[in-house]
């Protein structure tokens, strides 16, 4: 894959001490990846990667998703839909707002 237009950073609550301690962890955070990669796929976005982070320190909105350049933070990401709502807006060049944290 060539360098990424965007890519998409979901925490996994890890912290340096190892174990996952968070809210994103213990909302399943990492089971949204094989959703989103599936959906990038079906979308043709190949210039999108997708990557699992330490803890993002917005524990009390998570699950939480960043996009990269753009520096869109979403919070409270715990469904497909969302996700489909986020990957549109992406799509569009534009933030969707229903779920980015202000």
């Amino acid at each position: 894959m060539d360098k990424p237009k965007h890519h998409i950073f979901v925490c996994a609550s890890f912290r340096a001490q190892g174990t996952p301690q968070g809210i994103c962890h213990k909302k399943e955070a990492l089971g949204l990846i094989p959703y989103i990669e599936s959906e990038l796929s079906d979308r043709g976005l190949s210039d999108v990667a997708v990557s699992a982070t330490g803890c993002l320190n917005l524990c009390e909105k998570g699950p939480v998703l960043v996009i990269y350049p753009e520096n869109f933070w979403y919070g409270e990401i715990d469904s497909t839909d969302k996700i489909d709502d986020i990957l549109d807006a992406l799509e569009e060049g534009e933030a969707c707002e229903d779920h980015l944290i202000n």
